[in-house]
């Protein structure tokens, strides 16, 4: 797919195409377990997990721009300023390389930042920090120093907000030693998987998205639990199926989850995999999927080349469940070109529910 466009940046994000950004999210919904279950926003779910993990270690602190007074950019740290105080929710100057490196040092003398990137395209200001310092540190000490922190942020596409501030960053952060990475879908992803990578002993990156901070999910009670967490590493069938495989992390869940009810209406039976981390790779979910589905396609918003479904791709390949596959295995992506600015060209440089439908009917030589 190949697109003309005009770029068109921005140096951070002013309160009213926040607020516009918010607005647009709510308006949609996913549910993905069962119906007697509670409503929970995912900015809300991010907030109970860092709220309860604050409350029971006194290590963990949250870092970042407009984190504090203003509740976040995104309302996700909403009144914990007003709970825990100045020295525990910290709002910086706008220099991610600078707030990420005290982040990074307190974390080796022995505290547990929250680093918070108001998107991570500006995590690109901190880089050196994040992997250099924070990632590295373990390995290059001989095991000696610990860096137990997360840095956490919007990733991926967003809304008319052009090629600087959208993009995803799944596959930079996951080609990395030293570093977990955790891209979470649902509201209880996001709040089981941040108290475990709060309580991780190694750096983490949590890629939410923007776009889903206002949706909510049903969300069981057990979830809710303060003692509630989700296993790094750990994929989740979102949905069983017999036919294909639909393998997808954050967002594009959603977009596999979309397609799949579509598609069920042909007599396509997909089966649905939330990846929800990154690094390390459940690889053992997937393949055991393939090997009953005998089909795979890898969807992400991120770009074709050297991006997460690659990986899957090249492991499903190197392994035994190679011999179980009936067609070639197929990734559909974001378009290899920035994010356009123009509304009407976003929809097209990211996989919409049509794009996996027509996929899957090729893949199993359906018409």
């Amino acid at each position: 797919m190949v697109l003309c466009c005009t770029l068109f940046g921005k140096l951070r994000y002013s309160s009213s195409k926040v607020k516009s950004l918010i607005k647009l999210s709510s308006q949609a919904s996913f549910s993905s377990s069962n119906q007697h279950a509670a409503q929970v926003m995912v900015r809300d779910a991010l907030n109970s997990a860092m709220d309860e993990e604050m409350e029971r270690d006194e290590r963990v602190f949250l870092l970042g721009e407009e984190v504090a007074m203003y509740d976040g950019a995104y309302k996700v740290s909403r009144g914990l300023w007003k709970k825990y105080g100045d020295k525990r929710v910290i709002d910086t100057p706008i220099t991610e390389i600078g707030f990420a490196g005290i982040a990074v040092g307190s974390a080796m003398a022995g505290l547990r930042p929250i680093c918070e990137f108001m998107t991570f395209n500006f995590s690109m200001q901190a880089i050196d920090h994040i992997i250099n310092s924070a990632a590295k540190a373990f390995y290059m000490s001989a095991g000696k120093v610990n860096v137990p922190m997360v840095f956490r942020g919007p990733n991926g596409a967003a809304a008319g907000v052009a090629a600087q501030h959208s993009q995803c960053f799944a596959s930079w952060y996951a080609n990395c030693p030293g570093l977990k990475v955790i891209s979470p879908f649902s509201s209880e992803d996001c709040r089981g998987l941040l108290k475990s990578a709060i309580r991780d002993p190694d750096p983490v990156v949590f890629l939410e998205n923007e776009l889903l901070y206002g949706v909510a999910f049903e969300v069981s009670d057990e979830a809710m639990s303060k003692d509630f967490v989700l296993p790094i590493g750990k994929a989740k069938i979102e949905k069983a199926g017999k036919h294909i495989t639909l393998v997808a992390h954050s967002k594009a869940v959603g977009t596999c989850l979309e397609a799949a009810k579509e598609l069920s209406s042909s007599g396509i039976d997909c089966e649905v995999i939330n990846l929800r981390t990154l690094r390390p790779l459940d690889e053992q979910t997937i393949l055991e999927s393939v090997m009953k589905t005998h089909h795979l396609v890898t969807v992400e918003q991120g770009w074709p080349q050297c991006g997460i479904g690659s990986e899957i791709c090249a492991r499903v390949i190197e392994s035994a469940a190679f011999d179980y596959l009936d067609a070639p295995v197929v990734r559909v992506t974001g378009a290899d070109v920035p994010m356009p600015y123009t509304k009407s060209l976003e929809p097209l440089a990211i996989p919409q529910p049509q794009d996996v439908v027509l996929t899957v009917k090729k893949v199993l030589n359906v018409q």
